[in-house]
Order: structure tokens, then C-alpha cells, then sequence
């Protein structure tokens, strides 16, 4: 007999289960997922999505496990030192406000150096039911165990993790790897609030600091200023891939009766331990709260993987929509008191010299005036001096028709513009030279540092005279000084269409590790619009073009606070705005698609957690519920790991909402307007109640403007951009106003009320009343506009809540500074359309539906 023949007969009797590996599996109509049992223990084997035409399977599977362990306590100094890109200590000594941040987020447990790695596979698989598999692992420190659940048509996996701990120590659990991307596979990558991005950064400052770039090590990000818990991966194959943990692990910034905000429950990343590209989550964050255990104690946590044939955009929705309940946050907010009677209250503030801080200095035989800012300025004595919102100062003055403001405050905050630029010539003829005026040593300086910044230049002298220019067409003296600045602006144009950081005073380029990925470029199409010349559109365009190739599509973006070394901010919001006004002016597509680009981009500057509740808590004695101090709808100054939302929370001033509102009538992506108006409605809890000016950051709830008096005008900027902004969405392009130019430097608001608008067909103009017209439902919102012979107003008013809202509008006409006889009062609909006409002489009462529009017509003779 073949001797072959006798060694296969022979195999064919051995028992089978001595070659077969066990399998276990989970099912659904949207995920298929196997483990084999393997002599490292249970491996996953196979991994498939349904992508809606057919099954698309994953590779580079893992299933390995991670448990980080210490016997004590880990240090919480940084162990390591890291450098600029020209080799300097990072982030420099004279940061003060970011150095601190710096150093704790580059501690050994942020950089998951800390403790030990314990690597495993489960040795023990059971199924539980059709839906669920249980996994145990026997370890040196502890049992692990892991119920995975699939429900019947998600695409998340619910994993449910615990830990029963043999030994004293410290110990977080990581969420489990199931699928590696490899670098050359990767095609996006964010942490929300940190970074996003398509590869990955080895200098630490600018990946982790800046977020231009994707750490390429596994930092485990605190979720102080994760904007949406959900690290995520997207491989050029395709998919999508998030982790994303249970809502009631987070940290809650306001536990009970305290600031509550630095407490580190969760940490979130991009990579696993070993390096892998894999969205992991970390609980509870090793030497942090609940990680100290005794032997017996026991700690459990849940989390889902989500893995879908999407981008990380749809993903993202999915956390914040699905899992973190945006939406029903959105609708639990209310206000005490409307947008509009706050603009109407911080008029008065602004009036008064006293409350705003008001002052009026010499300078070099000229009287400026600014109000005085408190905040760090290098150089100052508390003596720093600043305008903000020159696009409100002039909207505001001829909107109210006050003349105060054209007597005591215009003249004034434009000879501070007129002597914050430098005329000699030289290299620096055209420039700002400098945001603060220091009244003590009677200079004007920049924020930090003694430089001169290219976008210093757009900000305050293209924008702020650009605006200035909308309501003063005709003043020459202007027109040179911006075509001062669009010269200085052209020269300083590199040959690729980028600019500078900042030049020294010796004229040298400073910030060289630094890339000007802000929209520098939107000076020269305000200069194209009011000048007139091609060339100056020419260089927007190139400029334009770099950065969408350089900056947007590699998600890198710069900010513009200086104190914060230009680390993200408000400035990425500005560059959706910047790109739309371009696309606007030039019909290119291109510029809206970076637009919304931006704009998408922009949304993880934004809160979506803890989850907004009605639990009452107690703020300075008051008590309030959560929903009132609720940080999710807000956005941060800068994020990640410098900027200040780290101690102070997210910030009030939503300059962003009337963008966001554009963004939504754009794209019709609810994101958009939810963010906006989460942002606006119901944020009385941090409004200040005897000058209706909101605080600056989320930490100061109602304490005012603090040492930042100008934001009064900000907040005027961005309240009404916001309104005008619902009110086109809402009636259609029925009711349309000219913009003018975005402002200097917190967001993308624009100014209104330099030209005739259109309102159902008619030619009207922008009217704030301060005065005499009030509303007896804070949720209705409204809006003034007046005929040209002034015999016509519309009163456009909107409900700011999901239900159905009713009121009272009172108008006393003589407060109002209104005729005194009325012709006719006509309740419209949101096309314009006559639904009723109401007696002159009762009660005019309305009703809206939800997020809806109405108008009152009112004609005198």
C-alpha cells in the first residue's frame, strides 16, 4: 500500500476538533464580525460592513486588548522637552497663559507613557445570546471582562467593559482594537477639538499645540477641550471608524454647586498604546479620579464602536446626534430675555462712559478714543486701550439715529484708526501698528511682542476702514488709507500667494516654524470691492487658492490671539465666511465648496457634551438647572492642548451663529443651525443682569464684561448678524439684507444697516428701536425695518423655540420716536403674505409656530 495513502488515512481518523478553531460570532444587517480562538487567545478573524449594495470586508484585524497599570501614583511633571520646528524651547517663557497648559498636557499619562502595558487576548469567549458575546481574560492584576452587543440594525458595536482588580494600584482600561489603518491607508483622522487631519506630524508642538498635522504618537486627549467625545478614523477604503463612550463617563463641568470643569474622568485617542492608528478610549484616565483601587474593588465602562461606509463629518453627526442628544438640548433652551432687548440694554451701557469704560486721549495732536482693556497686553500698565466692532459702531449710529454716537464716540474711535496705521514710508507704510494703544507710554503695541503682522493688517485697517467705508462711501481720506493697506498687503504677498506669520521690528520674518493658515486674503477682495481694481481680486483669488490646497483640504488652520501663540481659534470660523464672500463675488464654485470645507471643520470648535438636563444646580447661591450653564452649543476661543478653554471653558460671544445659520441655508445640514442657535437661545445664566452684556468666558457665568468692556460691541455684531441671518432663512429671501465685511478678530459676524434691504418686495432700511417697543414673550425675537419715507415699519418677528409660541407686542410711539398716528396694523406670514389686520387700539397679540416667522406691518399716515 502507498505509504501517502496510510498517513492520510490516518489524519482522517484523528478527531477534528484537534485542527479546528473555535469561532464566535455577531450579526446584524449592517456589521458581520467573527473571532477565532487562536494560542494568543480570541482573535478577531473577520470583520465586514454592508456599504448599502454589498459587503465590504476590513483588514488588519486585531481584538487585542490593553490595561495600563502603575503601583503609584504617576508623576505629573513632563518628563520630556520638545522644540519648534527652528529648534527653540516650545512654547517659550514669555507665554505665560499657555506655558502651565503645556506642561500638564505634556505629562506622562497625556502622552501614554505612564505605567505599564499589559497586551492581551481574551482566553474565554460565550455567547450570550443571538446578539451579545461575552469575553474573559485572566490577567496578573485582574479578570477583564468585555459584552459585546450588536444591535439589530446599527452599525455600533456596544462594548461593556470591567475590570475586577487582584491588586492594589492604578489601572485604566483601554477600548479594545479592532481595526488597524495603516498610515499609507489613511485618509483623515480627528480628535474634536484637537486636531484633524490626513498625515501625520512628528514635531509635537504643531500636532498636538496647533493641531496642523496628526500626533504620531498615542496621546490620550483630555476631554476638557474634546468638543465631541468620538476620536475617529477615516481609511482611504472607505470607511469610517469612531470610538465613542457612554455619555455619563464624562467629566460634568458644574457637578453640583462648583466649577467643576478641570475634573479628568475620560481620555480619548487617535491611536492605541502600541501606536496603531485605532480611535481608542481610556477609563478611567490612569492617577486620576477612580483609578486608584483596592484589591477586590471593581470598575465597569461602556463605550461603541462605530464602523460605517461614511465620512468623518456623517460620523460625527452620528456621536452628536445619536449618542450625545444634541438636538434635545437644543430644544430645552429658552430665554429670560430676548437677543434683541439686550442689544437694546447694552445701547444704554455703551452710552454711558462711565460703565463702558470709555476714554478719550491725545495723541500726537489728535484726540482718539477706545475703551480701556484690563487683559494682559505686553508692555502694559493697565493702561491698554481698544476698539472692537467698528462695523456695530457705525451699524448702531445710524440704525438708532442717536446722535450721541456720532458726537461723542465715532469722531473719536476713527482718529484711533487713523493714527493705528503707519503712514512714513518704509517697509512697515500702510501697516497697523498695533492693536492697543498704552495711554501711560502713549504708544500703540501689538498683543505680544513687539512685531507687525500681515493679518493685523487686514483686520485693522482693511476691515475696520472697509466697514467704516460701507457707511461713509464718499470720505477720500478713507479710500487712500485702504489703498495704503491693500499695497503694503500686495507687497508682503509671497510668490505662492501666502504671507508671513509676522515681521520684527528689524524686518525679518519671525515664526518661521509657523504657516499663516488664516484668510490673510480677504483684505484684498474688501479693496477689490470698495476700490474697485482687478489686481487687488487677483491676488485674493491666489491667495485663496493656497490656503484651500495648503491649509483647509490638510485641515491646518492658525489662529490670532497672539497671547495664545496663534494656536486655532475663531479665525477658522472667519475663513468659511471669508471663502463665501469670495465664492459670492466671484461665482467659483471652488470657494464654496471650501466654504462649507471650513465650516464643517468649524463644528468641532464647538461643545456637544456633557449632555445639556434639567437637574438643578446652584451657581453664586441661584440655583438654575443644568441646561442654563450648559456647555454644549458653545464654542471655544482655542481648544486642544494650549488654549484657554482648558481652564476657562468654552466662551459666549457666538460670532459663528449667523454663519452657521448661512452654512445650514447653503447645505441643509441641521448641524449647522442647531450649533447656531444652541450658541444664541437661552444663555441668560451668563448675562450680566444690570448691563445685559454677556461674560466673556463660560467659567465667569454672570459676572459681566469683566476686564473686556468692548465686547458690548461685539456682542451688538454678532446678535444681529445672527438675527438678520434667521431672519432671510426663515422667510425665504423674502426679507434680504446687504452685508458688509466680517470684523476683527472673534468670528465671521458681519456689519448691516449701510444700505437699503428688501423687505417682501420693498425697499426698506435697518431700524434699531432702544426704546418704547417691547415684547411680553422673551422666546420671540425681533426686528425693525423702516420705508424709506419712514411711513412704513415692519417688525419682523421670530420664534425661537421648536413649539408653537404666542405674545404681546407693545409700541409706545413716542419712546420709539415714531409717528404718532397709525394708519393700519397687519399681522403677515413669512412670505409677506396679509393674515389679519389688527385694531389700533387693542392689544396687538401673534402667534408663531415653531422656528417660524410672522411680521407686523404698521403704516402711519
Amino acid at each position: 500500500m502507498n505509504p501517502k495513502f496510510i498517513i492520510y488515512s490516518l489524519f482522517l481518523l484523528l478527531p477534528v476538533q484537534a485542527f479546528a478553531q473555535q469561532v464566535m460570532e455577531l450579526s446584524n444587517q449592517k456589521i458581520h464580525i467573527e473571532w477565532i480562538e487562536t494560542s494568543n487567545g480570541w482573535e478577531i478573524s473577520k470583520l465586514a460592513i454592508y456599504n448599502g449594495t454589498q459587503w465590504q470586508d476590513l483588514g488588519h484585524l486585531s481584538g487585542e486588548y490593553t490595561l495600563l497599570t502603575s503601583g503609584q501614583k504617576p508623576v505629573a511633571d513632563p518628563q520630556e522637552e520638545f522644540l519648534t520646528g527652528t529648534g527653540e524651547p516650545f512654547p517659550g517663557e514669555s507665554y505665560k497663559y499657555i506655558v502651565p497648559t503645556w506642561k500638564k498636557r505634556t505629562a506622562p499619562v497625556n502622552l501614554n507613557t505612564a505605567g505599564e502595558a499589559l497586551n492581551f487576548y481574551p482566553g474565554k469567549a460565550e455567547k450570550i445570546n443571538a446578539s451579545s458575546v461575552q469575553f474573559t481574560a485572566v490577567t496578573d492584576f485582574g479578570t477583564v471582562t468585555s459584552l459585546w452587543t450588536l444591535g439589530k440594525e446599527s452599525n455600533d458595536i456596544s462594548i461593556e467593559q470591567t475590570f475586577d482588580a487582584d491588586h492594589d494600584g492604578y489601572y485604566s482600561l483601554a477600548s479594545p482594537t479592532l481595526v488597524i489603518v495603516p498610515e499609507n491607508e489613511l485618509k483623515w483622522a480627528t480628535v474634536p477639538g484637537y486636531f484633524h487631519g490626513n498625515k501625520l506630524e512628528e514635531n509635537l508642538p504643531l500636532s498636538y499645540g496647533y493641531g496642523n498635522g496628526i500626533p504620531n504618537r498615542p496621546i490620550v486627549f483630555s476631554e476638557h477641550t474634546a468638543s465631541t467625545l468620538s476620536p475617529m478614523i477615516t481609511s482611504v477604503k472607505g470607511f469610517t471608524i469612531a470610538a465613542i463612550p457612554n455619555p455619563e463617563l464624562g467629566r460634568d463641568p458644574w457637578e453640583s454647586d462648583e466649577n467643576t470643569h478641570a475634573k479628568w474622568h475620560l481620555g480619548i485617542s487617535h491611536m492605541n498604546r502600541n501606536s496603531h492608528l485605532s480611535p481608542s478610549i481610556y477609563y478611567p484616565v490612569l492617577g486620576e479620579q477612580s483609578s486608584a483601587m483596592k484589591a477586590g474593588e471593581t470598575l465597569t465602562f461602556g463605550f461603541r464602536i462605530s464602523i460605517q461606509q461614511v465620512d468623518w463629518f456623517a460620523m460625527l453627526n452620528h456621536a452628536v446626534y445619536d449618542v450625545y442628544e444634541f438636538e434635545e438640548g437644543v430644544h430645552l433652551r429658552s430665554n429670560k430675555q430676548s437677543l434683541s432687548n439686550r442689544v437694546a440694554q447694552m445701547h444704554a451701557y455703551l452710552m454711558d462712559p462711565a460703565t463702558s469704560l470709555w476714554r478719550i486721549e491725545d495723541f500726537e495732536g489728535k484726540e482718539i478714543g477706545a475703551q480701556s482693556y484690563l487683559g494682559g497686553v505686553v508692555g502694559s500698565d493697565k493702561d491698554a486701550m481698544k476698539n472692537a466692532d467698528y462695523g456695530a459702531m457705525w451699524m448702531l449710529a445710524k440704525s438708532t439715529g442717536n446722535p450721541k454716537i456720532n458726537r461723542q464716540i465715532l469722531p473719536y474711535a476713527l482718529n484711533f484708526k487713523l493714527k493705528q496705521q503707519q503712514t512714513a514710508d518704509g517697509f512697515f507704510k500702510g501697516a497697523a501698528i498695533g492693536q492697543y494703544y498704552l495711554y501711560k507710554s502713549r504708544k500703540f503695541v501689538e498683543e505680544w511682542g513687539d512685531m507687525v503682522e500681515p493679518i493685523a493688517l487686514m483686520y485693522y485697517i482693511m476691515l475696520d476702514i472697509g466697514n467704516i467705508l460701507l457707511f461713509e462711501p464718499d470720505n477720500a481720506e478713507l479710500k487712500e488709507r485702504l489703498r495704503l493697506g491693500a499695497e503694503l498687503l500686495l507687497d508682503w504677498q509671497k510668490s505662492d500667494g501666502s504671507w508671513a506669520v509676522a515681521y520684527g521690528r528689524d524686518e525679518e520674518e519671525l515664526f518661521r516654524e509657523l504657516t499663516d493658515f488664516r484668510p490673510t486674503f480677504y483684505g484684498l477682495l474688501v479693496a477689490n470691492r470698495l476700490l474697485g481694481d482687478q489686481k487687488y481680486l487677483d491676488a485674493a483669488v491666489r491667495g485663496a487658492d493656497w490656503f484651500i490646497a495648503n491649509g483647509v483640504e490638510n485641515g491646518k488652520f492658525l489662529g490670532v490671539c497672539g497671547d495664545a501663540r496663534y494656536v486655532p481659534d475663531f479665525a477658522t470660523g472667519q475663513s468659511a465666511q471669508a471663502f463665501l464672500d469670495l465664492y459670492e463675488l466671484t461665482k467659483d464654485t471652488a470657494y464654496r465648496d471650501a466654504a462649507i470645507r471650513a465650516a464643517e471643520l468649524y463644528t468641532t470648535h464647538i461643545y456637544t457634551h456633557p449632555i445639556a438636563n434639567t437637574t438643578k444646580k446652584v451657581v453664586h447661591g441661584k440655583e438654575v438647572l443644568d441646561w442654563e450653564i450648559a456647555q454644549a452649543g458653545l464654542s471655544f476661543e482655542h481648544g486642544g492642548a494650549l488654549g484657554s478653554a482648558n481652564g476657562n471653558g468654552p466662551i459666549l460671544l457666538a460670532s459663528h451663529a449667523g454663519m452657521f445659520i448661512r452654512m445650514y441655508e447653503l447645505t441643509g445640514e441641521p448641524i449647522f443651525k442647531d450649533m447656531a442657535r444652541s450658541a444664541a437661545i437661552g444663555r441668560d445664566a451668563f448675562v450680566n443682569k444690570q448691563t445685559s452684556v454677556a461674560s466673556y468666558y463660560w467659567r465667569a457665568m454672570d459676572a459681566g464684561s469683566g476686564p473686556f468692556p468692548h465686547h458690548a460691541w461685539w456682542q451688538i455684531g454678532w446678535i444681529t448678524d445672527y438675527l438678520m441671518a434667521e431672519v432671510e432663512l426663515r422667510s425665504n429671501q423674502t426679507i434680504t439684507f446687504p452685508r458688509g465685511f466680517i470684523t476683527p478678530k472673534v468670528g465671521p459676524h458681519q456689519s448691516y444697516g449701510f444700505a437699503p434691504g428688501s423687505v417682501f418686495g420693498d425697499a426698506a432700511n435697518l431700524k434699531i428701536i432702544t426704546r418704547g417697543l417691547t415684547l411680553s414673550n422673551p422666546s420671540i425675537e425681533h426686528v425693525v425695518t423702516a420705508s424709506e419715507d419712514g411711513k412704513t415699519l415692519h417688525v419682523v418677528l421670530l420664534n425661537q423655540r421648536f413649539e408653537k409660541q404666542g405674545g404681546t407686542v407693545l409700541l409706545d410711539l413716542e419712546k420709539a420716536g415714531l409717528p404718532s398716528t397709525l394708519k393700519s396694523i397687519q399681522v403677515l406670514d413669512d412670505s409677506g403674505k396679509v393674515i389679519r389686520t389688527l385694531d389700533k387700539e387693542e392689544d396687538w397679540t401673534i402667534e408663531i409656530e415653531g422656528y417660524g416667522l410672522s411680521a407686523l406691518k404698521i403704516m402711519f399716515e
